[in-house]
């Protein structure tokens, strides 16, 4: 392990002299280390030239996955912390826009009930084995029917269109809204076919359109008046007007689908976990308390 962290950093700046700064150690403490470990492989990793050191392309490719592994081991040893009682950290997956404009505005409450607990958190849009990864829990969009996990119910959503201000003009029927650009989220590829259903248009342009991965891309779409979009209603600014926006239609798409907190079932014991847990329950509770939330 020692060779290893020493190879790193000495790889990272290319530097045995800047490597033995950053560890406390002497240059020629990093020097042995790194012998020792060519020495192992069989393998050169580095080209001495003078006093400088680079790295050969098996060392740079050999640099990045060790860097890669001494990060999850990191990231492992804090989650073990977490397991304990009391504080500690948890490591959660979420959806880009559901963290970014719903979860993370509202964490400071959770921080004020809970100081000595903190949430790490990384972009997973699709389900994942938990044993693989160093995740506790995630957020999930769908069906409860995540293998091996327990899924407690968030919220539902419900869809609704919204465009600039600037960009519509003379709509009073569903069916105008097609002489405009349709902006599609590629995670709900037939929405906007579902929306027009709904409003009893069948037409084939409504699946023409540009697409965009993320409910946040499509709100500023809209808001550079690119098109019309068709986003979750819970992302929406609280006042739409000062971002220049406007639903032309109140009719809003729902599905059986919804958000849901997605643990493993083994993690269930886990302080910072069931704390977050509750919190987030109750959190959603509050923001749609029309919608049951079970808390246990």
């Amino acid at each position: 392990m020692g060779a290893l962290v020493a190879f790193e950093a000495a790889a990272r700046h290319e530097s045995f002299t800047l490597a033995a700064k950053e560890l406390s150690l002497t240059e020629s403490a990093i020097s042995r280390q790194v012998n020792g470990l060519e020495a192992t492989l069989n393998i050169q990793l580095f080209v001495r030239v003078k006093q400088r050191v680079i790295l050969t392309k098996a060392g740079r490719l050999y640099s990045s996955q060790v860097r890669e592994a001494l990060q999850m081991l990191d990231r492992d040893t804090l989650s073990i912390v977490a397991h304990g009682t009391g504080g500690g950290y948890l490591e959660l997956a979420v959806l880009p826009t559901f963290g970014s404009e719903w979860l993370i505005p509202r964490l400071s409450a959770f921080y004020t009930e809970h100081p000595d607990i903190r949430v790490n958190m990384g972009v997973r849009t699709n389900p994942f084995a938990f044993e693989e990864a160093h995740f506790d829990a995630a957020i999930h969009y769908g069906q409860p029917t995540w293998p091996k996990t327990n899924a407690d119910y968030l919220f539902g959503e419900r869809m609704v269109a919204i465009a600039s201000r600037t960009l519509l003009t003379d709509v009073r029927k569903p069916i105008d809204l097609l002489r405009y650009p349709l902006l599609h989220s590629t995670t709900r590829p037939d929405a906007w076919t579902k929306w027009f259903e709904a409003a009893k248009v069948v037409d084939p342009r409504t699946t023409r359109g540009v697409r965009c991965e993320l409910h946040s891309m499509l709100i500023r779409a809209a808001e550079a008046g690119l098109g019309i979009a068709l986003v979750p209603e819970f992302l929406l600014p609280q006042s739409l007007e000062e971002q220049d926006l406007v639903r032309p239609f109140e009719l809003g798409l729902t599905s059986d689908d919804a958000y849901y907190l997605v643990y493993p079932t083994d993690m269930s014991h886990s302080a910072p976990l069931e704390a977050f847990r509750r919190w987030i329950l109750m959190a959603s509770q509050a923001f749609f308390p029309a919608q049951s939330s079970r808390i246990e």
